[in-house]
């Protein structure tokens, strides 16, 4: 998957916690236990992609190797 692609998955998955987030701080007891689990998961797949794009913008050093003996 592209860096661009990869970065717009972080976008919805972080506009996905911030409305989680929103919706915890106005939600009624009952309702509260069911949102933090969901942004705990939200939360899980933004770090994800985080280390994925860090992953990806740093230089291989197998792919240079490659491309300075191919």
């Amino acid at each position: 998957m592209s860096i661009r692609a990869l970065a717009s998955e972080l976008y919805r998955a972080q506009q996905k916690v911030h409305k989680l987030q929103d919706q915890l701080e106005v939600a009624g007891i009952n309702k509260k236990d069911q949102i933090r689990r969901e942004l705990k998961q939200a939360e899980v797949e933004c770090n994800q992609l985080r280390r994925i794009i860090e992953a990806e913008k740093e230089p291989s050093p197998l792919r240079d190797s490659f491309k300075r003996h191919y």
